[in-house]
């Protein structure tokens, strides 16, 4: 009888475990004005390759491991919406038709630089897909849906795109959909961003070809931001390998070591959201030990080759929430200088990538 008990409390663990490692997001996407369904509308996880589309009565259903994560609806000729999802949630969407005499006026702008794409279009894929290795073995599918305007007064470089930009990583073995909203590249400050909403997709290749890509995408996450986020939620921050150093209040040239990195006076413990909070309030660096970094990224740099770490710098404007997956918020607030910054589209894996 002990037995049978045992075995059913075990059982209920597993079960109350399982029901806790993943959630469902269900709903219905309508239009704004007559409430009709919108069938084949997307819906994905940003930076995830998790999604799907809407049926005929316009509604759809994900299941989703534990974690965060922002949702993704968007339809043809609709303006496209986000909503934060974290747990189990049945939701209504209303899609707004977009103005397109807006985007017409956009996309004639005076600005516009007729050969645009032969002008920039290699510096544009430098500062957006990135100029590391693994961003060398991309390629753009569809350069002609590029918009490139210069504003002369500002200095700066903006780059749109009249649907949604296609990319091959043959190294990470990802088919990619970014939907850029906007890229900006000011060179007065030497410094770009860019918003959008990206979508991964498994390519299909040999188990040998597989192989290849399991290799780089270890070797991407290793020192990466995503790995950073997750080490932090598991509170194995120093066992990974990563230092915090603090700016010094009154030296903005020294930086001071943070002896623990679960003070309460910069990070707030995992609670009943199932996200913990850091905040740190000077700029800080993050050194990963147990990588060295790139030769590209020392060149790119201009620093010397016997330079053993990689060593990121990050202003974080409000304090940052981190769940399971290694997704945070408010990303805005989150400003990368250093390693992090030289890694862009080419090297990211999307939430749902799992090393093991």
């Amino acid at each position: 009888m002990q037995k049978f008990l045992l075995s059913s409390l075990v059982l209920t663990f597993l079960v109350s475990f399982s029901a806790k490692a993943q959630f469902t997001v269900s709903g219905l996407i309508l239009d704004s004005a007559s409430r009709e369904p919108l069938s084949g509308a997307s819906v994905f996880c940003q930076n995830t390759t998790l999604g799907t589309a809407t049926n005929k009565q316009g509604e759809f259903s994900l299941e989703l491991k534990a974690g965060g994560y922002d949702l993704i609806f968007s339809y043809t000729g609709y303006k496209t919406q986000l909503i934060r999802v974290s747990e189990n949630t049945k939701t209504e969407v209303l899609l707004v038709k977009e103005d397109r005499s807006m985007s017409e006026v956009v996309l004639k702008n005076t600005n516009e630089v007729a050969d645009g794409l032969a002008k920039y279009g290699d510096f544009f894929i430098r500062n957006f897909i990135g100029a590391t290795p693994n961003a060398g073995k991309c390629v753009l599918l569809n350069p002609e849906v590029l918009k490139f305007y210069y504003y002369k007064r500002s200095n700066k470089l903006k780059v749109l795109a009249t649907e949604a930009v296609k990319i091959a990583n043959n190294a990470l073995g990802y088919n990619i959909q970014y939907q850029l909203d906007s890229f900006v590249y000011y060179y007065n400050t030497d410094v770009n961003s860019y918003r959008g909403y990206c979508l991964f997709a498994e390519m299909e290749g040999s188990d040998s070809l597989k192989a290849v890509w399991a290799g780089n995408r270890k070797k991407a996450y290793e020192g990466s931001k995503l790995q950073f986020m997750r080490s932090y939620y598991d509170s194995t921050v120093v066992e990974d390998g990563w230092i915090i150093d603090l700016l010094d209040e009154n030296d903005n040239k020294k930086f001071n070591k943070v002896k623990d990195v679960y003070d309460t006076l910069y990070y707030g413990a995992l609670d009943s959201t199932m996200q913990i909070e850091i905040w740190y309030p000077r700029k800080i660096s993050v050194t990963y030990t147990k990588k060295r970094p790139e030769p590209e990224y020392l060149k790119k740099m201009g620093l010397p080759k016997s330079v053993p770490y990689l060593i990121s710098y990050i202003d974080i404007k409000e304090s940052i929430a981190i769940t399971e997956n290694g997704y945070f918020y408010e990303q805005k607030d989150w400003v990368n200088q250093g390693y992090w910054s030289w890694k862009n589209l080419g090297d990211l894996l999307p939430y749902d990538y799992n090393p093991d």
